[in-house]
């Protein structure tokens, strides 16, 4: 596979990740959240199951990890044991349902442009997240976080000075896929990645399933009613994707796959917008902006020294 076959592939990624704030948004108009999460995951996990056998037949190579949402390592041959597999998949599934609880919630009191470009704000909180592991970050990162802090308050903080409860919680949700990634990060290289999403998806959709039964009035009719966005998120967004991201990512530097990642955020803006009317003011926009240089920022090749 060439190089642009594969970045295209990665843009076709970003798009279907920046749609699935549409079909969060418009999902929860017939039921709650944790409906949502729970039926979604399930599918996302049944819908990985072929890919697995598909992709074991294939032999599976080594793919190379970026900073974007997912990191997947399949390591073909690796004698890993399933109390690791079942450990990370159940650890990440756990912080999984978390995320997307909160990302879910989040959506209900913002709109799905500005949810999208601070969801993206995990790619800068990982490397200061590194700092708790004694690894230095680096100065553009830092830089960053300073054009992040202005986007952000240009994109949240109302006239009065107040945060949305939406951003809020969306802002937590960042934090918590943060961790999310980098417990993938540290699982990735004893296990088969693709189990481990398997497994995660399906744990998310179970301590989902039981918060739908304690908090909420789920009925098979509402659940028949959303059909089209949950089946969208599960298949197309969990699914789909992520089987796309580790593919593609086998041809792309790293670096760059995390670039053309980084555009979920410009696509859920556009497709709030023409789709849901969402419209952003020119204040929020330039927010957008600065939120999207800082990403870049974080993800540009690092200076070695000494040539090395």
């Amino acid at each position: 596979m060439r190089p642009i076959q594969s970045s295209l592939m990665l843009v076709l990624t970003a798009l279907i990740w920046g749609l699935s704030f549409v079909a969060q948004s418009v999902g929860m108009e017939y039921v709650g959240p944790f409906t949502f999460n729970c039926v979604r995951s399930v599918i996302g996990g049944l819908v990985l199951i072929p890919c697995i056998f598909l992709l074991d037949r294939f032999g599976g190579k080594s793919v190379p990890v970026s900073g974007s949402r997912e990191r997947f390592r399949l390591v073909p041959g690796a004698s890993s044991e399933r109390r690791t597999l079942l450990v990370g998949g159940i650890s990440c599934g756990v912080v999984l349902a978390i995320a997307s609880s909160l990302q879910q919630f989040g959506i209900m009191y913002t709109t799905v442009g500005k949810a999208g470009f601070i969801t993206a704000l995990y790619i800068i909180i990982v490397p200061i997240f590194g700092l708790f592991f004694k690894k230095r970050v680096p100065m553009m990162v830092w830089i960053s976080v300073a054009v992040a802090v202005a986007g952000m308050y240009l994109l949240c903080i109302t006239e009065d000075f107040r945060i949305g409860k939406g951003d809020v919680l969306v802002l937590l949700c960042a934090f918590a896929f943060s961790i999310h990634i980098l417990l993938i990060d540290h699982f990735s290289s004893h296990v088969d990645g693709i189990r481990m999403s398997c497994l995660q998806f399906l744990t998310c959709g179970i301590l989902c399933g039981i918060c739908m039964f304690l908090f909420e009035s789920p009925s098979p009719q509402s659940i028949l009613t959303a059909w089209l966005p949950i089946l969208y998120a599960g298949v197309l967004s969990c699914g789909v994707a992520y089987t796309l991201q580790i593919v593609a990512q086998q041809h792309v530097e790293p670096t760059v796959a995390s670039l053309i990642l980084s555009l979920e955020s410009v696509f859920a803006t556009i497709f709030g917008w023409l789709i849901l009317g969402q419209a952003l003011s020119m204040k929020e926009l330039f927010g957008c902006l600065l939120v999207f240089c800082a990403i870049i920022l974080a993800q540009l090749p690092r200076p070695r020294k000494n040539g090395l």
